[in-house]
């Protein structure tokens, strides 16, 4: 009786394991043109190509990491970046604690795991999901397949970095923007609260870039827009439905 309740267990793992693939599957194919363009793009900023890689391998995170070449390649000091790629990536503690509400009780070390491969995308999949609970190995399922489109992307576009003509290399890098327009322009949208902010922040950002009397490095230009523009938010949209 225990052999075969372990048998469907095991079955009923690899069953789940086997959809969060699936549902993963359109998220890891549209990683990869922005993974490659992330390659090329820090070759082109002259980043070392093992370094390039390493960072999509542990860092995971495709907006941070398009900012941290960003300040690499302008020389930004090491604080100013691991404090602005924290900024930028802190909505993963919450998309990270929304996700563990619909999980069984597991150990740190699956936690853990799973938490490094929440990205926005994984994230909306998995918390509009209508499952109440979710499977670990669901959720690994779903993860999995964009993470390594993502590696590997990054690997295809350092190798083909250097092979590319100039002009071309140097054009990859409006991928940067377009993804962030990909990103805010469908939510301000559907929100004017987000429009407030979004359009808070480029005025802080213009008038700390364009002041003549508060010279700041970038990598600090944009903790403080962020800290800022955040912090107001907070302060005039507390309890409000920023999804409405």
């Amino acid at each position: 009786m225990e052999k075969t309740t372990r048998v469907k267990d095991k079955s009923l793992s690899k069953e789940r394991f086997l959809a969060g693939l699936k549902a993963g599957l359109p998220v890891a194919i549209g990683y990869v043109p922005i993974a490659v363009a992330f390659g090329v793009i820090a070759r082109t900023l002259e980043i070392p190509a093992v370094i390039a890689i390493l960072m999509s391998v542990f860092v995971f995170a495709g907006a941070s990491q398009f900012v941290a070449i960003e300040l690499i390649a302008a020389g930004i000091g090491g604080v100013s970046i691991i404090l602005t790629t924290f900024f930028v990536n802190l909505r993963h503690l919450l998309m990270s604690a929304t996700v563990a509400e619909k999980l069984p009780a597991l150990p740190t070390r699956w936690l853990a795991l799973l938490s490094f491969g929440i990205t926005d995308e994984s994230f909306s999949l998995l918390a509009t999901s209508k499952i109440k609970t979710l499977s670990a190995f669901y959720v690994l399922g779903v993860i999995l397949l964009p993470y390594l489109a993502w590696t590997s992307g990054t690997v295809l576009g350092v190798l083909i970095g250097g092979q590319m003509p100039s002009i071309l290399e140097s054009s990859m890098e409006i991928a940067l923007y377009a993804m962030f327009l990909g990103i805010i322009v469908p939510e301000v949208k559907k929100s004017n609260p987000k429009l407030i902010v979004v359009s808070l922040a480029l005025f802080l950002s213009s008038l700390l870039t364009w002041n003549p009397f508060l010279v700041l490095a970038e990598g600090w230009r944009i903790i403080l827009v962020t800290a800022i523009s955040a912090f107001i938010a907070a302060k005039l949209f507390a309890g409000d439905d920023v999804n409405a």
